[in-house]
């Protein structure tokens, strides 16, 4: 590893991850021109976004920056592939890790793993269910579209908020910082689907000002306890590629299923770009 990389990953661990992201967060909910403006147009040049895919490719229609970073596509930009019972991507993104769930840990980088349960936030019931499944760990890069979707219908049981550190998430990151996933900030949500349970967890990332859901908006931005709701009473229906949540800045996606309840397509590999509505199985049957 070179001095440069060195440094950074010696500076995620000095950084205030809270304070820094807080800081940007106020910035990047302001409404003022001489703010908004140049943040967007920063982004537009240094990654590349396209905004023709956008419903508003205009900056100027854009209230702040978090508008612009989670901007809706035009309709049918992201057509859903498949039949309704097979799983598609459920986000933009890269696809870091997947396969099987290994004696309840999974792959974070080459030679790295960590545990279900620390990642599930110590819940040994739940991380039970998913011993033999399989994940997929889905990045999603600052250029990406950055609203999450249902990978499969299915009715919402339960969210777990956990509490963490904000690290950077990135492929050095990852084969650097031990339990990177486990160690971030993350909503847990759980799915009833007809493949049994389903769990999608929204990783938090340093400068990511908050993860935000349809069903309760901003989740516990900076809460420092674990904090649970369980939809066992009024369970919330998502169809197939319907929208669930956001990322103000991105991060991460990591998809949890049961054992036998997904094969994966032959284009899905570690590197591999993925897009909303994508195929992630081969065959349902």
């Amino acid at each position: 590893m070179n001095l440069k990389n060195i440094s950074f990953i010696a500076s995620q661990y000095l950084l205030p991850h809270h304070l820094l992201s807080r800081v940007v967060g106020y910035f990047a909910e302001s409404e003022l021109t001489f703010i908004k403006k140049p943040l967007m147009q920063f982004f537009l040049d240094r990654f590349g976004i396209d905004l023709t895919e956008a419903k508003r490719e205009n900056i100027n229609e854009y209230k702040n920056f978090n508008d612009f970073f989670t901007r809706a596509l035009k309709d049918g930009i992201r057509p859903i592939a498949g039949s309704n019972n097979e799983f598609i991507s459920p986000v933009d993104g890269e696809i870091s890790q997947f396969g099987l769930i290994e004696d309840q840990t999974l792959v974070q980088a080459k030679g790295k793993s960590f545990r279900v349960v620390d990642l599930l936030g110590g819940d040994s019931t739940q991380a039970q269910k998913f011993s033999g499944g399989e994940f997929a760990t889905l990045y999603l890069s600052p250029k990406d579209y950055h609203r999450i979707h249902m990978p499969v219908s299915g009715k919402l049981v339960k969210t777990t908020f956990i509490p963490g550190k904000l690290f950077s998430v990135n492929q050095l990151t990852a084969q650097h910082v031990p339990n990177l996933f486990a160690r971030n900030e993350r909503l847990v949500c759980e799915f009833e689907t007809e493949h049994g349970p389903v769990i999608m967890v929204l990783v938090g990332a340093m400068i990511v000002a908050s993860i935000e859901t349809v069903w309760s908006g901003i989740v516990a931005p900076f809460q420092r306890k674990i904090s649970q709701h369980s939809f066992e009473t009024k369970k919330l229906d998502f169809e197939r590629g319907e929208e669930v949540g956001r990322f103000r800045l991105g991060s991460t996606v990591i998809l949890l299923t049961q054992k036998d309840a997904l094969n994966w397509h032959e284009d899905i590999a570690p590197g591999a770009t993925v897009k909303l509505g994508q195929l992630l199985q081969a065959d349902a049957n």
